[in-house]
Protein backbone atom coordinates (compact mmCIF):
# COMPACT_ATOMS: atom_id res chain seq x y z
CA UNK A 1 0.00 0.00 0.00
CA UNK A 2 1.34 3.42 -0.93
CA UNK A 3 2.28 5.62 2.03
CA UNK A 4 0.46 8.55 0.48
CA UNK A 5 -2.10 7.07 -1.95
CA UNK A 6 -3.77 9.43 -4.47
CA UNK A 7 -7.13 10.71 -3.35
CA UNK A 8 -10.20 10.08 -5.53
CA UNK A 9 -10.98 13.10 -7.65
CA UNK A 10 -14.24 14.95 -7.95
CA UNK A 11 -15.65 15.38 -11.48
CA UNK A 12 -14.40 18.49 -13.31
CA UNK A 13 -16.21 21.72 -12.46
CA UNK A 14 -16.90 22.38 -16.16
CA UNK A 15 -18.74 19.06 -16.40
CA UNK A 16 -20.89 19.92 -13.38
CA UNK A 17 -21.63 23.37 -14.77
CA UNK A 18 -22.57 21.89 -18.17
CA UNK A 19 -24.92 19.42 -16.49
CA UNK A 20 -26.61 22.09 -14.37
CA UNK A 21 -27.21 24.43 -17.33
CA UNK A 22 -28.38 21.61 -19.62
CA UNK A 23 -30.67 20.23 -16.92
CA UNK A 24 -32.16 23.64 -16.13
CA UNK A 25 -32.91 24.31 -19.81
CA UNK A 26 -33.41 20.66 -20.79
CA UNK A 27 -31.41 21.59 -23.88
CA UNK A 28 -27.76 21.30 -24.83
CA UNK A 29 -28.17 24.17 -27.30
CA UNK A 30 -29.61 26.61 -24.73
CA UNK A 31 -26.99 25.56 -22.20
CA UNK A 32 -24.30 26.21 -24.81
CA UNK A 33 -25.67 29.72 -25.43
CA UNK A 34 -25.57 30.47 -21.71
CA UNK A 35 -22.06 29.08 -21.22
CA UNK A 36 -20.59 30.50 -24.42
CA UNK A 37 -19.54 27.13 -25.87
CA UNK A 38 -20.87 24.78 -28.54
CA UNK A 39 -23.67 22.26 -27.96
CA UNK A 40 -21.15 19.52 -28.78
CA UNK A 41 -18.91 20.75 -25.95
CA UNK A 42 -21.83 20.65 -23.49
CA UNK A 43 -22.77 17.15 -24.67
CA UNK A 44 -19.14 16.01 -24.27
CA UNK A 45 -18.94 17.37 -20.71
CA UNK A 46 -22.25 15.75 -19.73
CA UNK A 47 -21.17 12.40 -21.19
CA UNK A 48 -17.93 12.63 -19.19
CA UNK A 49 -19.94 13.27 -16.01
CA UNK A 50 -22.26 10.35 -16.80
CA UNK A 51 -19.22 8.11 -17.36
CA UNK A 52 -17.73 9.19 -14.01
CA UNK A 53 -21.09 8.56 -12.31
CA UNK A 54 -21.81 5.32 -14.13
CA UNK A 55 -25.38 6.37 -14.70
CA UNK A 56 -27.36 8.39 -17.26
CA UNK A 57 -28.53 11.88 -16.34
CA UNK A 58 -30.54 12.53 -19.52
CA UNK A 59 -32.75 10.56 -21.86
CA UNK A 60 -31.85 11.72 -25.36
CA UNK A 61 -34.45 11.52 -28.12
CA UNK A 62 -35.34 13.23 -31.40
CA UNK A 63 -37.54 15.83 -29.69
CA UNK A 64 -34.84 16.89 -27.24
CA UNK A 65 -33.74 15.98 -23.72
CA UNK A 66 -35.48 14.72 -20.62
CA UNK A 67 -33.87 14.35 -17.23
CA UNK A 68 -33.65 10.94 -15.66
CA UNK A 69 -34.86 10.60 -12.09
CA UNK A 70 -31.26 10.86 -10.89
CA UNK A 71 -30.69 14.04 -12.89
CA UNK A 72 -33.95 15.61 -11.72
CA UNK A 73 -33.15 14.86 -8.09
CA UNK A 74 -29.67 16.36 -8.34
CA UNK A 75 -30.60 19.56 -10.20
CA UNK A 76 -31.92 21.69 -7.28
CA UNK A 77 -28.76 21.14 -5.22
CA UNK A 78 -26.48 21.98 -8.14
CA UNK A 79 -28.50 25.11 -9.01
CA UNK A 80 -28.31 26.29 -5.40
CA UNK A 81 -24.57 25.63 -5.34
CA UNK A 82 -23.87 27.53 -8.56
CA UNK A 83 -26.13 30.39 -7.47
CA UNK A 84 -24.15 30.61 -4.22
CA UNK A 85 -20.88 30.55 -6.15
CA UNK A 86 -22.13 33.31 -8.42
CA UNK A 87 -23.11 35.46 -5.45
CA UNK A 88 -19.69 34.89 -3.89
CA UNK A 89 -18.01 36.03 -7.11
CA UNK A 90 -20.34 39.04 -7.16
CA UNK A 91 -19.20 39.96 -3.64
CA UNK A 92 -15.56 39.65 -4.70
CA UNK A 93 -16.19 41.93 -7.67
CA UNK A 94 -18.06 44.43 -5.50
CA UNK A 95 -15.21 44.65 -2.99
CA UNK A 96 -12.41 44.88 -5.55
CA UNK A 97 -11.51 48.46 -6.56
CA UNK A 98 -11.62 48.56 -10.34
CA UNK A 99 -12.54 51.26 -12.84
CA UNK A 100 -14.41 49.03 -15.33
CA UNK A 101 -18.19 48.81 -15.22
CA UNK A 102 -19.67 45.98 -17.31
CA UNK A 103 -23.07 46.91 -18.73
CA UNK A 104 -25.33 44.51 -20.62
CA UNK A 105 -27.98 45.98 -22.90
CA UNK A 106 -30.34 45.01 -25.67
CA UNK A 107 -28.47 45.71 -28.95
CA UNK A 108 -30.87 48.50 -29.97
CA UNK A 109 -30.56 50.15 -26.56
CA UNK A 110 -26.78 49.81 -26.59
CA UNK A 111 -26.54 51.43 -30.04
CA UNK A 112 -29.28 54.05 -29.98
CA UNK A 113 -29.70 55.04 -26.32
CA UNK A 114 -26.55 54.17 -24.39
CA UNK A 115 -23.75 54.77 -26.92
CA UNK A 116 -24.69 58.45 -27.54
CA UNK A 117 -24.49 59.09 -23.78
CA UNK A 118 -21.06 57.52 -23.26
CA UNK A 119 -18.97 60.62 -24.10
CA UNK A 120 -20.81 62.68 -21.47
CA UNK A 121 -20.58 59.82 -18.97
CA UNK A 122 -16.81 59.56 -19.49
CA UNK A 123 -16.47 63.32 -19.13
CA UNK A 124 -18.38 63.24 -15.85
CA UNK A 125 -16.50 60.19 -14.53
CA UNK A 126 -13.12 60.07 -16.30
CA UNK A 127 -11.77 57.35 -13.99
CA UNK A 128 -14.50 54.89 -14.97
CA UNK A 129 -14.29 52.60 -17.99
CA UNK A 130 -17.76 51.45 -19.07
CA UNK A 131 -17.71 48.19 -21.01
CA UNK A 132 -20.81 47.55 -23.14
CA UNK A 133 -22.07 44.08 -24.06
CA UNK A 134 -25.06 43.54 -26.38
CA UNK A 135 -27.38 40.75 -25.17
CA UNK A 136 -30.83 39.68 -26.32
CA UNK A 137 -32.02 38.84 -22.81
CA UNK A 138 -31.25 40.39 -19.41
CA UNK A 139 -28.35 38.62 -17.70
CA UNK A 140 -28.65 36.52 -14.58
CA UNK A 141 -26.49 38.53 -12.18
CA UNK A 142 -26.03 35.43 -10.03
CA UNK A 143 -24.28 33.68 -12.92
CA UNK A 144 -22.88 36.34 -15.24
CA UNK A 145 -20.27 39.00 -14.34
CA UNK A 146 -22.23 42.15 -15.22
CA UNK A 147 -22.55 45.21 -13.01
CA UNK A 148 -25.64 46.73 -14.67
CA UNK A 149 -28.12 45.96 -17.44
CA UNK A 150 -30.45 48.16 -19.48
CA UNK A 151 -33.52 46.55 -21.05
CA UNK A 152 -37.17 47.11 -21.80
CA UNK A 153 -38.93 45.24 -18.99
CA UNK A 154 -42.08 45.20 -16.93
CA UNK A 155 -41.79 47.75 -14.10
CA UNK A 156 -40.69 46.36 -10.77
CA UNK A 157 -38.71 43.37 -12.04
CA UNK A 158 -35.89 42.61 -9.57
CA UNK A 159 -33.69 45.48 -8.38
CA UNK A 160 -34.48 48.09 -10.99
CA UNK A 161 -34.73 51.82 -11.68
CA UNK A 162 -37.10 53.10 -14.36
CA UNK A 163 -35.60 55.46 -16.92
CA UNK A 164 -38.77 56.10 -18.95
CA UNK A 165 -41.94 54.40 -20.11
CA UNK A 166 -41.84 52.62 -23.46
CA UNK A 167 -44.11 54.48 -25.88
CA UNK A 168 -44.52 53.60 -29.56
CA UNK A 169 -45.69 55.56 -32.62
CA UNK A 170 -44.94 55.44 -36.38
CA UNK A 171 -41.92 57.37 -37.69
CA UNK A 172 -40.66 57.96 -41.20
CA UNK A 173 -38.58 60.26 -43.36
CA UNK A 174 -40.01 63.80 -43.79
CA UNK A 175 -40.55 63.23 -47.53
CA UNK A 176 -42.68 60.16 -46.84
CA UNK A 177 -44.68 61.85 -44.09
CA UNK A 178 -46.27 64.13 -46.68
CA UNK A 179 -48.22 61.11 -47.97
CA UNK A 180 -49.65 60.25 -44.55
CA UNK A 181 -52.69 62.31 -43.60
CA UNK A 182 -54.47 59.61 -41.56
CA UNK A 183 -53.51 56.21 -40.09
CA UNK A 184 -55.43 54.45 -42.88
CA UNK A 185 -52.86 55.82 -45.36
CA UNK A 186 -50.33 53.38 -43.89
CA UNK A 187 -52.00 50.62 -45.92
CA UNK A 188 -50.19 51.94 -48.99
CA UNK A 189 -46.78 52.08 -47.27
CA UNK A 190 -44.09 49.51 -46.58
CA UNK A 191 -44.10 48.80 -42.85
CA UNK A 192 -40.74 48.22 -41.19
CA UNK A 193 -40.45 46.11 -38.07
CA UNK A 194 -37.93 44.52 -35.77
CA UNK A 195 -38.08 40.79 -35.02
CA UNK A 196 -37.74 41.59 -31.30
CA UNK A 197 -41.07 43.44 -31.28
CA UNK A 198 -43.34 41.67 -33.73
CA UNK A 199 -46.51 42.87 -32.00
CA UNK A 200 -45.79 46.61 -32.18
CA UNK A 201 -47.82 47.38 -35.28
CA UNK A 202 -50.83 45.32 -34.15
CA UNK A 203 -50.81 47.09 -30.78
CA UNK A 204 -50.67 50.52 -32.40
CA UNK A 205 -53.35 49.80 -35.03
CA UNK A 206 -55.67 48.50 -32.29
CA UNK A 207 -55.16 51.71 -30.28
CA UNK A 208 -55.76 53.76 -33.44
CA UNK A 209 -59.06 51.92 -33.94
CA UNK A 210 -58.32 50.62 -37.44
CA UNK A 211 -57.53 47.27 -39.01
CA UNK A 212 -54.07 47.75 -40.39
CA UNK A 213 -52.27 45.73 -43.05
CA UNK A 214 -50.34 42.61 -42.10
CA UNK A 215 -46.72 43.28 -41.26
CA UNK A 216 -45.86 40.17 -43.27
CA UNK A 217 -46.07 42.37 -46.35
CA UNK A 218 -43.44 44.68 -44.88
CA UNK A 219 -39.75 44.29 -44.17
CA UNK A 220 -38.35 42.72 -41.03
CA UNK A 221 -34.95 43.46 -39.51
CA UNK A 222 -32.93 41.56 -36.94
CA UNK A 223 -31.49 44.83 -35.62
CA UNK A 224 -33.62 47.84 -34.76
CA UNK A 225 -30.82 50.20 -35.77
CA UNK A 226 -30.96 48.77 -39.31
CA UNK A 227 -34.72 49.29 -39.46
CA UNK A 228 -34.26 52.85 -38.20
CA UNK A 229 -31.68 53.59 -40.89
CA UNK A 230 -34.03 52.18 -43.54
CA UNK A 231 -36.74 54.56 -42.28
CA UNK A 232 -34.31 57.50 -42.40
CA UNK A 233 -33.51 56.55 -46.01
CA UNK A 234 -37.20 56.65 -46.91
CA UNK A 235 -37.64 52.90 -47.37
CA UNK A 236 -40.83 52.73 -45.30
CA UNK A 237 -42.52 53.52 -42.01
CA UNK A 238 -41.05 52.20 -38.77
CA UNK A 239 -42.81 51.71 -35.47
CA UNK A 240 -40.71 53.96 -33.29
CA UNK A 241 -39.88 53.31 -29.66
CA UNK A 242 -39.59 56.81 -28.22
CA UNK A 243 -36.35 56.22 -26.31
CA UNK A 244 -34.69 54.81 -29.43
CA UNK A 245 -35.87 57.33 -32.05
CA UNK A 246 -35.75 60.53 -30.00
CA UNK A 247 -32.36 61.62 -31.36
CA UNK A 248 -33.44 61.06 -34.97
CA UNK A 249 -36.63 63.04 -34.30
CA UNK A 250 -34.64 65.87 -32.70
CA UNK A 251 -32.27 65.92 -35.67
CA UNK A 252 -35.17 66.00 -38.14
CA UNK A 253 -34.08 62.87 -40.01
CA UNK A 254 -37.32 61.23 -38.86
CA UNK A 255 -40.74 62.69 -38.10
CA UNK A 256 -43.85 61.32 -36.37
CA UNK A 257 -46.77 61.76 -38.82
CA UNK A 258 -49.39 61.06 -36.13
CA UNK A 259 -47.94 62.67 -32.99
CA UNK A 260 -51.17 62.39 -31.00
CA UNK A 261 -51.32 58.59 -31.34
CA UNK A 262 -48.66 57.53 -28.85
CA UNK A 263 -49.28 54.09 -27.37
CA UNK A 264 -47.67 52.75 -24.16
CA UNK A 265 -46.51 49.14 -24.42
CA UNK A 266 -46.60 48.45 -20.70
CA UNK A 267 -42.81 48.13 -20.64
CA UNK A 268 -40.23 50.60 -19.38
CA UNK A 269 -36.64 51.35 -20.25
CA UNK A 270 -35.06 50.10 -17.05
CA UNK A 271 -31.67 49.85 -15.38
CA UNK A 272 -31.27 46.45 -13.70
CA UNK A 273 -28.65 45.81 -11.05
CA UNK A 274 -27.45 42.95 -8.86
CA UNK A 275 -28.37 42.89 -5.19
CA UNK A 276 -25.02 44.40 -4.24
CA UNK A 277 -23.72 46.47 -7.16
CA UNK A 278 -20.14 47.75 -6.85
CA UNK A 279 -19.69 51.43 -5.99
CA UNK A 280 -18.61 52.37 -9.51
CA UNK A 281 -21.76 50.76 -10.94
CA UNK A 282 -23.89 52.83 -8.56
CA UNK A 283 -22.11 55.95 -9.85
CA UNK A 284 -22.98 55.05 -13.44
CA UNK A 285 -26.58 54.20 -12.54
CA UNK A 286 -27.04 57.49 -10.68
CA UNK A 287 -25.58 59.44 -13.61
CA UNK A 288 -27.79 57.68 -16.18
CA UNK A 289 -30.89 58.33 -14.06
CA UNK A 290 -29.98 62.00 -13.72
CA UNK A 291 -29.27 62.30 -17.47
CA UNK A 292 -32.28 60.27 -18.61
CA UNK A 293 -33.87 63.24 -20.38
Amino acid sequence: MAVNPPRPRMPPLNALRAFEAAARHESFAKAADELGVTPAAVSHQVKALEAWLGSALFVRHAQGLHLTEAGRSALPSFSTAFDAMGLAVQELRASAPKPQVSIAALPSIAQLWLAPRLPALRAAHPALRPSIHALEEPPDFRREPFDLAIFLTRPGVGRSSRLCDDVIFPVCAPSLAKQLQAPADLAAQLLLWDTTWTGDWSLWFKAAGIKGPSIEAGSEFSLYSMALQAAVDGAGVLMGHEALVSRALAAGSLVAPFPALRVPTGLALTILAPDRPPAQAVEVMDWLLAARD
